[in-house]
């Protein structure tokens, strides 16, 4: 919680991260809207996975900043050195992340539902869970490979290519979950095991990245 707290109050003085994942967001949004048609039906039948590009493209600019922000003055290699776990650092780093994703995911679903006319609010309940289970998951690989990537001169380029690969089975479970509930559909029960499938990928990663911190970062 100390280091969440530390990058959530950074972030809430320079607001570097959360502007720049934000008017990448609506822009492409809006760009979208103007590639495909908004009241086809055919348009509604992709929604989901034009959501989901945005956010993971979103993402990648927010995990970006995970790590580069403690290079200055050394401060990367004082938060290794002190006492505090590798793992609790790790963790501290995916939850500060994982709410600046989703602040960014919750002001974009108006101006989703406005642009593609669709009905969002209905099933939203349902909805947020998908969208916590995926943006966890997110979290927790982009947190990883943002560790590993941090002293690259292209960590900018490696990062969306380490991340995306690996990241297939989870947003192909939510693009399949988002474009129901997006509509304001309920889920059936041929869904449930995409549903499964997301949390079972978020706990897989989580242990994961929980085993492999401390020879990421202090190698």
């Amino acid at each position: 919680m100390v280091i969440a707290g530390k990058d959530l109050r950074a972030e809430l003085r320079g607001k570097e991260t959360i502007n720049a994942s934000l008017s990448f967001s609506l822009v492409i949004l809006l760009l979208f809207s103007f590639a495909f048609d908004p009241t086809a039906e055919e348009t509604r039948a992709i929604c989901g996975g034009l959501l989901w590009l945005v956010f993971a493209f979103a993402g990648a600019l927010v995990l970006n900043r995970s790590f580069a922000r403690e290079l200055p003055n050394d401060c990367l290699d004082a938060l290794i050195a002190s006492p505090l776990p590798p793992s609790a650092l790790f963790m501290g780093k995916v939850m500060a992340n994982m709410l600046i994703l989703m602040t960014v995911e919750i002001i974009c679903l108006p101006i989703f539902g406005l642009f593609y006319n669709v009905n969002w609010t209905q099933q939203f309940g349902m909805l947020f869970l998908v969208l916590v289970l995926t943006t966890w998951g997110l979290t927790v690989v982009g947190t990883m490979f943002s560790a590993l990537t941090v002293n690259m001169r292209l960590r900018e380029l490696m990062l969306p290519t380490l991340v995306y690969p690996i990241m297939i089975p989870g947003l192909l479970a939510a693009i399949q979950l988002t474009t129901l509930l997006a509509v304001g559909e309920p889920l059936t029960p041929d869904y449930y095991p995409w549903l499964k499938l997301l949390a079972g990928f978020d706990l897989i990663y989580t242990l994961l990245g929980l085993a492999l911190v401390d020879t990421v970062l202090v190698g």
